[in-house]
């Protein structure tokens, strides 16, 4: 009883020292932190120890939860609603998963490794195609609240890196989502956590380097770049890279056993609507900056998206007789896609063309094309984000206005600008083709990737996770 008595004192004692200790130090400190407030403002120049602006920040930060409201609930939503009842859970249990997979990996390494400037590998410099290691952990982050300076990332100097690694960490998130849309129904979902984490690391990351990267061997910003290719937000590195990794998947893993109609297009509809208005920040959040690029980027992706989606109604109209909401909402998405990479380079104009050209082609590709080869794409995530991604990146180069985003397109007399175009869009799918390829096989070989013929025959939802939707 004694001891008892002497550790709880004893303990007391040690918590009223350190408590003492702490207010001691942070009486000494304060004075310190007041001298210290006046800082320099961030900006190209000034990138340590400087003052964020707040208008760019309070926009980036708006714009980062409404990038990721397109992944859950949108894209959840979206696809959910066009699956078969029977597998409607796996489907949004996939986005949700999904979320939280890459999000664990960019903290980890993956953001420093596609956003931060290379380094030598075993003698070389491998800058123009990956990025390195100085943030793994997010580590040496500045972020001092009480002397209000910090340090960005130097793609985006006015912000706080902090928000600019949760703004490009929604970019990450819903470009490996998508890829569920051409295996929806048939695919184990721990082979698909695993597909989904190898593929981030070997394809997204260094794709996302090579077009953003501060030294990456397409970004248009870098002097030493290969290729300067035009992609405001996405459209090779989250559309085109997507849709491509979704036709390998679709094409390995093989025709579903049976099909169905949309369960239900309501769900659809709002999944489609979420994504509409979240992809105002991420095209307009593409500009990390709340001035006149943001707001140009914002008018055209509601143009082109608006055309798109009549375009493709009308379409459907004249083909099959009958308008659908399935078909309004897939063009409106088809739209939003073809826009991403050109929303900070092309003027109204421009987005129109684009807009008509993503109904009519995007609406070719998930019909004809894929009727043509008789590849099961679920949910069309190759004929809407591979084909309308690669058709808005080359008309960027076709639309992109010098006094919008300060490189000319082709009606300006660039003429090397569809060509760049050209070779960014095709590195990207034939590199994806490869390496996400190489990762389903040895998926495959390690666990297996389609569910058995039963589980798919009685549904998903039951089997993989033991529940279903009434």
């Amino acid at each position: 009883m004694t001891f008892k008595i002497f550790s709880r004192a004893g303990l007391m004692a040690l918590i009223l020292g350190v408590f003492l200790g702490i207010c001691v130090n942070v009486s000494s400190v304060t004075p310190a932190y007041a001298q210290d407030v006046e800082t320099l403002s961030c900006d190209s120049k000034v990138q340590k120890e400087c003052s964020p602006n707040s208008g760019d920040t309070a926009w980036m930060l708006t714009s980062m939860a409404i990038v990721l409201m397109m992944t859950i609930p949108g894209l959840g939503l979206f696809y959910g609603g066009m699956v078969r009842k029977k597998n409607v859970g796996d489907t949004v249990m996939t986005s949700f998963a999904i979320t939280c997979l890459i999000s664990i990996l960019w903290l980890l390494f993956t953001y420093s490794l596609a956003f931060r400037e290379g380094g030598n590998v075993f003698g070389y410099d491998m800058g123009w195609f990956i990025g390195g290691l100085d943030r793994v952990g997010l580590q040496d982050i500045l972020s001092d609240i009480a002397s209000g300076k910090g340090n960005p990332n130097p793609l985006a100097p006015t912000i706080p890196e902090s928000v600019y690694v949760c703004f490009q960490l929604t970019f990450a998130i819903i470009t490996a989502a998508l890829i569920a849309g051409s295996f929806a129904e048939r695919m184990k979902f721990s082979a698909m956590m695993c597909f989904i984490g190898l593929w981030a690391i070997f394809v997204y990351t260094p794709v996302a380097h090579w077009v953003w990267g501060p030294d990456g061997m397409f970004n248009w910003a870098n002097a030493h770049s290969f290729v300067n290719v035009l992609d405001f937000a996405g459209g090779t590195v989250v559309h085109v890279n997507s849709g491509t990794a979704g036709l390998m998947c679709c094409l390995v893993l093989g025709k579903r056993k049976d099909t169905g109609p949309a369960h239900n297009i309501v769900l659809t509809f709002i999944g489609a609507s979420l994504l509409w208005v979240g992809w105002f920040g991420f095209n307009a959040g593409s500009a990390v900056t709340a001035g006149m690029q943001a707001g140009m980027a914002m008018l055209v992706t509601h143009i082109a998206t608006a055309t798109a989606g009549f375009t493709w109604m009308v379409v459907e109209w004249i083909m099959r007789g009958k308008p659908t909401v399935i078909g309004i909402c897939s063009g409106a998405v088809a739209g939003l896609v073809a826009i991403t990479p050109a929303s900070g380079y092309v003027g109204p104009l421009g987005a129109l063309w684009i807009g008509i050209a993503a109904g009519t082609v995007c609406y070719w590709a998930c019909t004809s094309l894929k009727n043509r080869f008789g590849y099961d794409d679920a949910l069309d995530a190759f004929g809407v984000h591979a084909i309308g991604g690669a058709t808005g990146a080359l008309l960027t180069g076709v639309f992109a206005v010098n006094q919008y985003g300060g490189t000319p397109g082709l009606l300006e007399g660039n003429f090397m600008q569809p060509v760049y175009q050209a070779i960014g869009v095709g590195t990207v799918f034939i590199y994806d083709c490869i390496v996400t390829l190489i990762i389903l096989k040895l998926v495959d070989l390690v666990i297996g990737l389609r569910v058995p013929e039963e589980v798919e025959r009685d549904g998903l939802d039951l089997a993989l996770h033991g529940e279903t939707v009434q």
